[in-house]
């Protein structure tokens, strides 16, 4: 079995890496992340990854990680004391194994994000297991069914969720893909908008037809692309296009951004006018927590599981959902989705799971971003 030891330049470069992937969502890894990962080095943790196709067939693996709205987070140096007393990842570990009752081998990140990847790492590092390098989506995402586990054909169930004051519920089994997220939506308005769950058990054969691969790793060489082109006085956006495959969409200033917390969701929709080469045109982008749907003038560049990824143009760092204020500018880069995301679209549950009504717009039907681009007027 071949893991590898994360370095901390490796992982100061993976924060920024899941700060531009995670689309707006997953957490903030200034707050959340860089926090989390200081404190677990001081205290000797161990951030361990292994390559999904080195994990035997037979191991036993679950996804997880953090969930609320991206508002929810406010005091992480409470939260990091009270987490060596109580770390609620852990604890819906633990149910999941009782559930099973066999230890668990490998955790798997369900998103990529400045909070639930470094959350996922730390859950390992304090069991002394390792973490699989690969996520569920290649990004992060606002629902639990959002996922290329569900659209593999593994079950979000059973479900343990813990919150942060203890209370713990299980979604043994459900008729609707969508129960165990809007349950714990609901788990989550009732006390303090922030939880941890563990879902997808699964073996490791069933991890290696569903995960999306080597995310972690590439994370890494983000972060390190990004932040060799600041230190060479190179454009930083121009350096994650070529990194990514992705589309340079837009630059604009933000006009506008209406957001509220919905059912432990953050529902926004920013206005951007367009800057430079832009000048003249107007982008909205809807997000539930992340960024979930863009539009220049009217006509859609981009809709999820394709990446929304909004960049600061003078840092090269990815911007929260959050910290979108009107009068910031922002670099907006779209990147395909991993097709073995995509290929969930080619099933009834994934289309259902990953359908644009779950925010609030099912006139709108996917189509993939090269494609979109093409139609641009």
């Amino acid at each position: 079995m071949s893991e590898k030891i994360l370095e901390k330049d490796e992982l100061e470069s993976m924060l920024v890496g899941v700060g531009i992937l995670g689309t707006g969502g997953g957490g903030d890894p200034e707050f959340f992340g860089k926090p989390l990962v200081e404190w677990d080095l001081k205290r000797g943790r161990e951030y361990r990854i292994i390559s999904p196709e080195k994990v035997k067939d037979d191991a036993f693996i679950v996804s997880g990680g953090y969930a609320g709205s991206v508002s929810a987070y406010t005091s992480i140096g409470d939260m990091l004391q009270k987490w060596e007393e109580r770390y609620e990842l852990l604890e819906a570990l633990r149910i999941m194994e009782s559930i099973f009752n066999r230890k668990v081998d490998h955790v798997v990140p369900f998103e990529l994000g400045g909070a639930n990847t470094p959350a996922i790492l730390s859950l390992a590092a304090r069991i002394g297991i390792s973490a699989i390098d690969g996520d569920g989506l290649g990004r992060a995402a606002p629902e639990t069914q959002m996922s290329s586990f569900l659209g593999h054909g593994i079950s979000i169930t059973p479900m343990p969720f813990v919150d942060r004051e203890g209370n713990a519920i299980i979604v043994k089994h459900a008729a609707s893909y969508t129960y165990p997220d809007e349950l714990m939506r609901l788990a989550l308005d009732l006390n303090g908008g922030v939880g941890a769950n563990n879902h997808y058990p699964m073996n490791g054969k069933q991890l290696k037809m569903s995960v999306i691969p080597n995310t972690i790793t590439f994370s890494i060489k983000v972060g390190d692309a990004v932040l060799n082109a600041i230190d060479s006085k190179r454009d930083p956006v121009e350096a994650f296009v070529e990194i990514s495959k992705g589309f340079e969409l837009f630059k604009g200033r933000v006009k506008e951004m209406r957001g509220k917390d919905i059912q432990a969701h953050y529902i926004a929709e920013a206005t951007l006018e367009g800057l430079d080469e832009y000048s003249g045109k107007t982008m909205k982008i809807i997000f539930k927590n992340e960024a979930m749907l863009a539009k220049i003038n009217g006509q859609t560049v981009t809709v999820f599981p394709d990446l929304i990824c909004m960049i600061n143009p003078e840092t090269g760092k990815g911007i929260m959902a959050t910290s979108i204020k009107p009068g910031i500018e922002i670099a907006v880069v779209g990147v395909p989705a991993h097709e073995r995301l995509r290929e969930c679209l080619k099933n009834e549950n994934g289309r259902k799971a990953f359908s644009p009504s779950r925010y609030g717009f099912p006139e709108i039907k996917y189509e993939p971003i090269e494609d979109l681009i093409k139609k641009l007027s």
